[in-house]
C-alpha cells in the first residue's frame, strides 16, 4: 500500500553522483533557470579557479568520509552556537544516501538572490522557507517531484548507478554566502557553520576544501563543483 511505498522511498534514494551533467539535469528538471549551471572545478590553485565561469553563487564538495575528517567535522560543528541569519535555509539530512540532494538544495535555496527558479523547486523552497529544519526534512521526504527527478537523474549518470542499498561513503557539503559571510552547510550537522567574512566565494571555499584534502593526503575521491552562470 501507500505507506510501504512512502517508507521505501524515504530511505532509498539513489546517491546523486558528482557529475555536473547529472546535477544539471536534476536541477533544471526541478526548475532551475537554464542561465545557471553546475560546472566542474578542476583544481584549487588560482589559475584553475580563474577558469570557472563567474559569478559563482555556491560551491559543492563531494568527499570520502574518513576518521580524520569526521573528527574535524565534529570539532567544527562544536564551535560555540553560531548566529546564523534566518534567511539561510538549512536542511537536515534524514534520508539515507540523499546527501547529493541535500547539497543541491542547499546550493539552490541559498542562492536565490542571484539565480532564478520556478516549478517544483520554487514551491519546495516556498514550503520549507519558514519551517524548522525537522519540518523541512519531512517535506523533502514526502516530495514526489524530488524523488522522481532524483531517480531519473541517478539513472542518467555515466558511471553505473549504485544500487540504492549499497553503502555510500562519499558525502556532499555546500558552501554558500549570505550577507558577506561564508557558510558551510552539511546536512549531518545540526546547523550551518559560519566560516567568516568572504569577498570571493570560490577562493574562500577552496581554502576550506584544501584543509579537507590535507587531512587525508592519500584520498583521491574529492570533487568540487560550482553553481555559476552557464556557458551556452
Amino acid at each position: 500500500g501507500k505507506m510501504t511505498e512512502q517508507t521505501k522511498r524515504k530511505s532509498k534514494w539513489l546517491p546523486l553522483e558528482s557529475n555536473p551533467d547529472v546535477l544539471n539535469e536534476y536541477a533544471h528538471k526541478l526548475g532551475l533557470s537554464p542561465s545557471w549551471a553546475y560546472t566542474d572545478v578542476f583544481g584549487l590553485d588560482s589559475e584553475l579557479l580563474a577558469m570557472v565561469p563567474q559569478p559563482v553563487v555556491s560551491v559543492l564538495l563531494l568527499y570520502p568520509i574518513t576518521a580524520n575528517n569526521e573528527a574535524y567535522r565534529r570539532e567544527q560543528a562544536q564551535k560555540e552556537e553560531q548566529i546564523v541569519p534566518t534567511d539561510l535555509i538549512f536542511y537536515k539530512q534524514t534520508i539515507s544516501n540523499a546527501c547529493g540532494t541535500i547539497g543541491l538544495l542547499h546550493s539552490l535555496a541559498n542562492s536565490l538572490d542571484a539565480i532564478q527558479v520556478d516549478g517544483p523547486l520554487k514551491s519546495l523552497i516556498e514550503k520549507t522557507k519558514d519551517a524548522s529544519p525537522e519540518e523541512r526534512a519531512r517535506v523533502l521526504e514526502e516530495d514526489d517531484a524530488l524523488a522522481e527527478a532524483h531517480q531519473s537523474a541517478g539513472e542518467a549518470g555515466q558511471t553505473r548507478a549504485p544500487r540504492p542499498d549499497e553503502d555510500v561513503k562519499l558525502h556532499f557539503i555546500c558552501f554558500a554566502q549570505k550577507n558577506g559571510r561564508l557558510y558551510q552547510l552539511d546536512g549531518r550537522n545540526s546547523s550551518p557553520i559560519d566560516q567568516g567574512p568572504t569577498t570571493n566565494l570560490l577562493e574562500d571555499s577552496a581554502k576550506i576544501i584544501k584543509k579537507y584534502m590535507e587531512l587525508d593526503p592519500t584520498e583521491t575521491q574529492f570533487s568540487v563543483i560550482a553553481l555559476s552562470a552557464s556557458q551556452g
